[in-house]
């Protein structure tokens, strides 16, 4: 227990899902250090999160700002819940006329194509590809089994 901090028990599993007690904080903590606090579980059970922030000076819009928010909170929790991922990168970087969100792990990977139609998969990794294009987004999942898996979410924001 030496290595955890007071914020870590604000981040808990409630059947796998990553769930922040705090309320979010966009405008204290940043957009990163929002999704940064949800790794708190995988950090703690030896998984290795790397940051690629290279996104300085854009202002990001408050719902869009939720939006990558809870389409990382997703990514997050598969990657809790199923990947058994020795490591993580996150990215998020301005593109052009918007913003990139980037998870990726080098976990067990899966079928994304049978992930996104079956019956009893997927369910998450929809909602969030629904919202996100009703935003004009895009969503781009690639998985492999055993190569692990990467979720990129494009937002624009003009």
């Amino acid at each position: 227990m030496g290595s955890r901090t007071a914020l870590d028990s604000d981040v808990t599993t409630v059947g796998g899902v990553l769930t922040d007690r705090q309320p979010l904080n966009f405008h204290t903590l940043g957009l990163a250090g929002c999704i940064d606090r949800l790794t708190a579980p995988l950090r703690q059970r030896g998984t290795v999160v790397h940051w690629d922030t290279p996104h300085w000076g854009i202002e990001i819009p408050a719902d869009s700002a939720s939006l990558l928010y809870q389409s990382a909170r997703e990514a997050l929790s598969n990657a809790f819940k199923y990947s058994a991922a020795h490591t993580l990168t996150i990215q998020l970087a301005a593109v052009d006329h918007g913003i990139r969100l980037v998870v990726a792990d080098d976990g067990t990977g899966f079928d994304s194509d049978l992930a996104t139609c079956g019956r009893h998969h997927g369910y998450g990794l929809r909602l969030m590809a629904v919202a996100v294009q009703e935003a004009g987004g895009a969503v781009d999942i690639n998985a492999t089994p055993g190569m692990g898996t990467s979720v990129t979410v494009t937002l624009p924001l003009d």
